[in-house]
Parts: C-alpha cells; structure tokens; sequence
C-alpha cells in the first residue's frame, strides 16, 4: 500500500480519484514551487460547487492515527480490511493507523459486493473495518450476520439513522458512529467503546471544539487542514489558508461530562431550507424516509431534494429509481406536519452517488434540470 518510509520521507502525495484523472494537472508542479514537503492533496466534494483540494500534511494523519488506535484499543494483533478508496480520508486513514500500530491488513479492490464483503473479512480473520452508511444498508437489507472476530465497525462519510444502526447491531455488526470530515485528516468525535446508546460521539483529545451563535462547529487542531487548493484555469492555482480555526458549516450541540466532550451531528447549514417562511431541517426528513425503506426491504435509497417553488419558497421532491415511491409517499406524509410534507415524485433511472455512496449532487441537479 504505502512503503515503512512514506510517512517519514518529504514528498508530497496526491490522493488521484482514477475517474478524474486530470483534476490534479499542474497541482504537483504548484506545489514544488511553493517549496512544500510532506503534503497530501485530496479532492473533497464537489456537492457545493466547483472541486478543490484540501491540503494536509502527513503529519496530520499521523496525530488523527494515534488518537484512533488509543480510542478502540487498536494492536499489532489487529486485522483492517480496507473497503474504502484510498483516495478519500476515510480509507488513505486506515494506512497511517496500520503504520503505527504494526497491525495488518487486506484490500477489498473489488466492487462492492455484500456477501463477498462478508466472505472477506471471514476468510483473513478481519477484526477493524471502515464503512460508510450505504455499505451498512446493504448488509442489513441483505440480512447478512457478522463474522464472529470483527470487533469494530467505524461508520463514517454521511449521516447514519438509528434505526439503521439498530437493525445492523442486531445481526452482530459492531456499530460505532463517527463524525470526521476531509479538513480533519479523518475523525473529529466517535462512539467509544463502553459509550452507552445515547451518549452522543466522544470527541477525540486531539481536538479543540466550540460553537459559534448559531451553532456551527468551530474546530482547532494540530491535525486541521492547512487550507485549500482551487484550479482557476489551465496550470493556474489559488491557495486559501485555513488558519488556526475552522468555522464549519456544520450545525451539532457539544456538552461536556468530566474531562470528555460529547457532539451530537445536527445538520449542514446547506441543509435548511424554508417553506412557507417556515425553516424545515431535510436531516431528520431523509432519516425518516431512509427508515421507511428499510423496514419495507428495499434495495432502493430514494431521497428527498429541495426544489424552487413560486408559491412555497421551496418543495419537498422525492427523487426515486423505483416503483414503490407511491408507498413511501404516503407512509412518509403520515404523521408530518404540511410544512415537511412531500409534494411531488420524480423518477430518474439511477441516482448519481461518488464512490463513497453519497449523492453526486452536481449530477442530480443537472438531471433534475
């Protein structure tokens, strides 16, 4: 995967996604004529507009490596199986947990397959494992039971239900929720291993955490992002620095016990909208839905989008790649006030998802449009 001296060595890495290949032109160039050592480049999410770059030394996963091996106890006698990409976070993490703590590992290169993920972490003893909440649909819509020596699930990359979670955790798979994001080399706050259900995800010592007024996670660290790369034009780059806080757009509440601080994930700023000049959170919304569909065994994940409406302000559109739509339509607006009701179906062969299994949002708007 990455060779002993990788994480010592002054070259720079760019995490390539092989489906974009041209994104990173000119980036190592700019780099070397800045003079920068040990960075690592990675794409995040085109979701809000035009791709960049973020920009984290090594070092970085490093500290966010020894702050996750502490926190599920994690050894040489450990076994990862890799089922993320490596050129996100969530997987290009594992790499630097397996350097320091001497443990081993396995790639699943394959694509995506639920019982052969099964068979996998079986077949070579896997007892540590990252997924993401489409990957954990999948198993529980499956009905698949986990192999007996996997200790730990990391459940990272998008927002999970609980009753997702409830359904996993009662076929075996060893659930734990994290919260974590590009800019912070991985995970900010997660389930410990003796936490109780409800006591929200424990942020990581390495961090410091805040609100500002409104509620947006304020973050600061030593393995923050150093700042961003944006392409303007053919071999031209802007570089924007991040500072020594992060102000995210992320809506959570923390509260503190002891020497611990918990967060509670609320929401995205972008995921508010207003109807009828009332403000309606799609979070919970898309919970709801996502729940009504698993407990109706479908392999379909619809979702709800926010569209321009004349009269409304916005409407709630569900976006299906199925026929049961009408069910989930009627089962959804059962019991919810009219603000959060939804008013129309549209129905498109397949939903564009990335690789992690979120929404490609430029690509769904595009065939909304």
């Amino acid at each position: 995967m990455f060779s002993h001296d990788f994480w010592t060595s002054s070259s720079c890495h760019v995490a390539l996604n092989p489906h974009r290949p041209n994104d990173a032109d000119g980036l190592l160039e700019f780099a070397l004529e800045q003079g920068w050592e040990s960075k690592c480049f990675f794409q995040t999410s085109g979701s809000e507009g035009l791709p960049k770059w973020v920009v984290l030394s090594k070092e970085a996963f490093l500290i966010s490596a020894r702050a996750v091996n502490a926190h599920f106890k994690i050894t040489s006698a450990d076994r990862w199986l890799i089922a993320l990409p490596l050129h996100h976070v969530g997987g290009f993490s594992i790499a630097a947990r397996v350097h320091l703590s001497g443990s081993s590992y396995v790639q699943h290169a394959a694509k995506w397959h639920p019982q052969e993920f099964v068979d996998l972490c079986d077949r070579e003893n896997v007892t540590l494992v990252s997924l993401v909440p489409t990957q954990v649909h999948d198993l529980v819509i499956e009905r698949l039971s986990c192999p007996r020596q996997l200790r730990v699930v990391i459940v990272g990359g998008g927002a999970i239900s609980e009753g997702l979670v409830k359904s996993a955790r009662s076929l075996g798979w060893p659930i734990f929720q994290s919260y974590g994001m590009t800019e912070a080399a991985s995970q900010i706050a997660t389930q410990s291993l003796d936490s109780k259900e409800d006591a929200g995800l424990e942020v990581l010592p390495h961090w410091k955490v805040s609100t500002d007024t409104e509620g947006h996670l304020l973050l600061s660290g030593p393995a923050l992002a150093e700042g961003y790369l944006k392409k303007i034009h053919a071999g031209e780059w802007v570089w924007s620095a991040i500072g020594e806080v992060f102000a995210t757009r992320d809506l959570v509440s923390l509260r503190s016990e002891g020497a611990l601080t918990f967060l509670r994930f609320i929401g995205r700023e972008s995921g508010v909208i207003k109807i009828l000049g009332e403000l309606v959170h799609l979070a919970p919304l898309q919970a709801r839905l996502d729940q009504i569909v698993l407990e109706e065994g479908s392999l379909s994940r619809p979702i709800i989008v926010a569209l321009p409406d004349a009269r409304r302000e916005m409407k709630l559109v569900l976006v299906v790649d199925s026929a049961d739509s009408e069910l989930w339509l009627s089962r959804f607006n059962d019991g919810v006030n009219r603000f959060c009701q939804i008013t129309d179906i549209r129905r498109i062969s397949v939903i564009p998802r990335t690789d992690l299994g979120k929404v490609d949002q430029v690509a769904l708007k595009d065939m909304l449009s």
